[in-house]
């Protein structure tokens, strides 16, 4: 197929969006598909012809041309860039390129020009909802813009042809919306990467040199991720507190839990490695609309206690892989981790339930399913645009009918 992949986020800022087009990427190079990528751009001099010294080869990624369009920082966090200008220009790159489908990742202001520009052009496309932007609103103190984004994600929602949900959360809180085209495809999990045989009693003794058990997160340090919230288990006795990510609340959580290893960001080795030498994973963010760092702990055999909102609802198995707590009932999470980490049978199962849970769950077998989502897609979008032929024939037939003298 040849295929746009139009990625709201990308590289060199690593997220779950990043990493999951970068999966996508590879598989589609493996079956020889035909890729172009539309990013924004992570500098002026990467997406302006005039600059100075603009770059003298396009940029590749898995053997794949990126296009990099013009981008703005955000004000309180750099790191993440929002495309600028306008539906034109992507219109124009999609002329050029005639994909067979339009894959927009996590979609909001390039994914939504680029649902609007393909839609011109009566292009499939295939959105990808993974991030439930409206919620951080609260948490970025500006409430009032939380209904106003809902609105802006149900017109890029019923604009796509076929929208890919994460997670039963999701595809009822979208359905509730009145979002229609709803299909569910949740994320793979390096097996490899993330695996108890990375375990490191090295550097346990690192972290922990009095034997301390180790509760972990892994994530970037933004406010929607609720990281604050561990403060309740970071004076729990016999263990200690291990914060893998970077973020611009960084400075803050350091303050809020003093008694924390920072790990700083990881990748590669070294984050299955800090992973698997976990005892027990933590996640409280409400956000969430999939929560693939749950399935990275349970490929690791390490039990997880999440907030019951979103993603984790259809991945922890309460008493079986893990734990639930009610969002906001941080003492009921400090009871969950309590509970695993001074009951070392019961962690054992856990461990071991968590770990046979994703097997199976590789990438290769969830981009397959992907390639249906487009077939799909494409004989959705040919039976739309059959209507709308016939619904425009209708009605000029009907007001050349009404007008005197016509036939």
């Amino acid at each position: 197929m040849k295929v746009v992949v139009v990625a709201e986020s990308f590289l060199p800022h690593m997220n779950g969006v990043t990493n999951s087009v970068l999966k996508v990427l590879a598989h589609l190079r493996r079956r020889g598909d035909d890729v172009t990528v539309i990013a924004p751009a992570d500098s002026f001099l990467e997406s302006n012809p005039l600059a100075e010294h603009p770059p003298q080869q396009p940029q590749l990624c898995s053997g794949f041309p990126v296009v990099r369009v013009p981008s703005i920082p955000l004000p309180d966090y750099p790191k993440v860039r929002v495309a600028a200008g306008f539906v034109m220009r992507i219109r124009h790159l999609l002329e050029q390129l005639q994909p067979d489908v339009v894959h927009v990742a996590s979609p909001f202001v390039l994914g939504w020009r680029a649902i609007q520009a393909a839609d011109a052009l009566g292009l499939p496309t295939v959105s990808i909802y993974q991030t439930e932007v409206p919620t951080y609103a609260a948490r970025y103190r500006v409430p009032r813009a939380e209904e106003l984004m809902w609105q802006h994600v149900e017109r890029m929602h019923n604009a796509s042809t076929l929208t890919l949900v994460p997670s039963s959360f999701c595809k009822t809180q979208l359905r509730e919306r009145g979002i229609h085209r709803l299909k569910t495809w949740r994320r793979g999990v390096d097996l490899e990467l993330f695996s108890p045989e990375r375990r490191s009693a090295q550097l346990r003794t690192r972290i922990a040199p009095n034997g301390e058990k180790l509760i972990g997160f892994v994530g970037r340090l933004a406010a929607e991720k609720q990281i604050e919230d561990l403060a309740v288990l970071d004076t729990m006795p016999g263990t200690r507190l291990v914060i893998i990510g970077t973020g611009p609340e960084q400075k803050m959580l350091r303050r809020k839990l003093p008694n924390a290893y920072f790990a700083g960001f990881q990748s590669g080795d070294g984050l299955g490695s800090h992973v698997a030498s976990l005892d027990v994973f933590v996640h409280p963010g409400e956000a969430e609309t999939f929560c693939q760092t749950i399935q990275e702990a349970f490929a690791a055999a390490v039990p997880v206690v999440a907030v019951g909102r979103g993603g984790p609802l259809d991945l922890v198995d309460p008493g079986r892989t893990g734990w639930l707590y009610q969002p906001g009932d941080l003492e009921g999470m400090r009871a969950a981790v309590e509970h695993l980490i001074t009951d070392d049978d019961a962690r054992s199962r856990a461990a071991a339930e968590a770990h046979q849970e994703v097997q199976g769950r590789t990438w290769e077998a969830i981009c397959n399913q992907l390639i249906g989502h487009y077939a799909r897609a494409v004989d959705v979008n040919d039976r739309l645009q059959a209507n709308r032929a016939r619904q425009y024939i209708t009605s000029n037939w009907a007001s050349r009918a009404l007008l005197p003298g016509t036939n």
